[in-house]
C-alpha cells in the first residue's frame, strides 16, 4: 500500500511483484537477444515498485500521483530499452535516475514559474546533446564540451540549464542502494578551506576512538571535502558502504562528545 492508497492508475500496489536483480538481468538479456515483448512486459510490471519509491519524494508537491506514476513508468521503460548489462551495474541504480529525470522534465514543463521559450529550447537541446554524448563516450560531458557540441557560448548553456532547474533540498532522497537511502547532501563535496573544522570542535579524543578506516573516511569527507563517491573510489568500496561507515562514525563521535 502506498500512502494509504491501494490503487494508482488502476494498479493494485499491494499486489505488485518485485523482481530480483538476477531476474532483471536475465529478462533484459532475453529482451536484447530476441526482442521478446513478454520479457519487456515482465520487466515493466516487476519494477513498478521502483517507480512508486521514486514518486514518494514528490508527494508533498501537490501533484496528481496518477500522473506522476504514468510519467515515472515512461522513465522506467526508457531505462529498460537503454540499459546495458555489460557495465556490471544494478538495474535499479541505472533506472532510478532515469525515472527521476522523466518526472522532473514533466514538472518543469508544468512549472508555474515561466521561463522564456528561447531558454527552454536551449536547455532541451543541451539535455539531448548530453544524452548523446553519454551514449557515445560513457561519461558525462563537461560544460565546455556541451557548449562545443551545440556551437554556443558556455555561459549561454549554463544560464539556460540553470533556468529550468527546480530548487532541491539537501536532504531530499536521491536513491536507495543496498538498503540505505542516499540524500543530496551525501553527494555534495566541500572544496572550501576546512582546516578549522577539527579545531573549532573539540573532538580529538572522539576521533581517536574511531577505527583507521572510519578516521580516513571522516578525514576525506570533512577535511578533504570529497564526496562519498570520491571517497568510495579512493578506498575501494561501494558508496553505500561509505554512507553506512560515515554515519556510524558520526554516531560514535556524538557519543564520545
Amino acid at each position: 500500500m502506498y500512502s494509504g492508497k491501494v490503487e494508482i492508475c488502476g494498479v493494485n500496489t499491494a499486489q505488485l511483484k518485485v523482481l530480483k536483480e538476477a531476474e532483471n538481468q536475465e529478462l533484459i538479456r532475453r529482451y536484447r537477444e530476441s526482442g521478446s515483448r513478454s520479457a519487456r512486459e515482465q520487466l515493466i510490471s516487476g519494477n513498478l515498485r521502483l517507480v512508486l519509491s521514486v514518486i514518494k519524494r514528490f508527494s508533498s508537491r501537490g501533484e496528481n500521483l496518477d500522473d506522476l506514476f504514468q510519467v515515472g513508468c515512461i522513465g522506467l521503460i526508457k531505462a529498460i530499452d537503454n540499459f546495458d548489462t555489460s557495465h556490471q551495474v544494478r538495474f535499479s541504480t541505472y533506472a532510478v535516475p532515469m525515472i527521476i529525470g522523466e518526472i522532473r522534465r514533466y514538472l518543469r514543463d508544468n512549472n508555474p514559474i515561466r521561463v522564456s521559450r528561447s531558454l527552454r529550447d536551449v536547455a532541451y537541446k543541451a539535455m539531448k546533446a548530453k544524452e548523446a554524448f553519454i551514449a557515445e563516450h560513457r561519461r558525462e560531458p563537461t560544460t565546455t564540451e556541451l557548449a562545443a557540441a551545440l556551437g554556443m557560448e558556455v555561459s549561454d548553456v549554463v544560464i539556460a540549464l540553470e533556468a529550468i532547474v527546480d530548487p532541491v533540498s539537501l536532504y531530499e532522497p536521491m536513491y536507495q542502494d543496498g538498503g540505505d537511502m542516499l540524500f543530496v547532501i551525501d553527494q555534495v563535496g566541500d572544496y572550501s578551506d576546512a582546516t578549522d573544522w577539527q579545531s573549532e570542535i573539540s573532538m580529538r579524543s572522539a576521533i581517536q576512538a574511531l577505527s583507521e578506516r572510519e578516521k580516513k573516511i571522516i578525514s576525506l569527507r570533512f577535511l578533504g571535502g570529497k564526496t562519498q563517491m570520491e571517497v568510495a573510489e579512493e578506498i575501494g568500496i561501494s558508496q553505500a558502504q561509505i554512507s553506512r561507515l560515515e554515519k556510524a562514525a558520526l554516531e560514535k563521535i556524538k557519543k564520545e562528545l
